[in-house]
């Protein structure tokens, strides 16, 4: 998605116009800079149709394999130099 920055407010506008800003964003796919003290903060964009549709829980399921002991430590504790020994 090509984003054009359409609006620069503060971060105290956005928060007292929030809910219709977001409405705004969804319906006529704007992009807003949210500013602090005229410093950008933030970004707000529409959502691209991909990421709407996007699983996000159990998206990597399947792609590795446990193999081995996943709560023994990797080296034995007597080589551990942070017990002081």
């Amino acid at each position: 998605m090509k984003e054009m920055v359409a609006k620069r407010m503060a971060a105290s506008s956005f928060k007292a116009r929030c809910l219709k800003l977001l409405d705004d964003v969804h319906e006529q796919r704007v992009v807003i800079l949210i500013t602090k003290r005229g410093k950008p903060v933030a970004r707000l964009v529409p959502v691209d149709d991909d990421e709407r549709t996007a699983r996000v829980f159990g998206a990597g399921r399947g792609s590795c394999e446990i193999v081995g002991d996943i709560v023994a430590p990797a080296v034995p504790p007597e080589h551990w130099r942070a017990l002081g020994r």
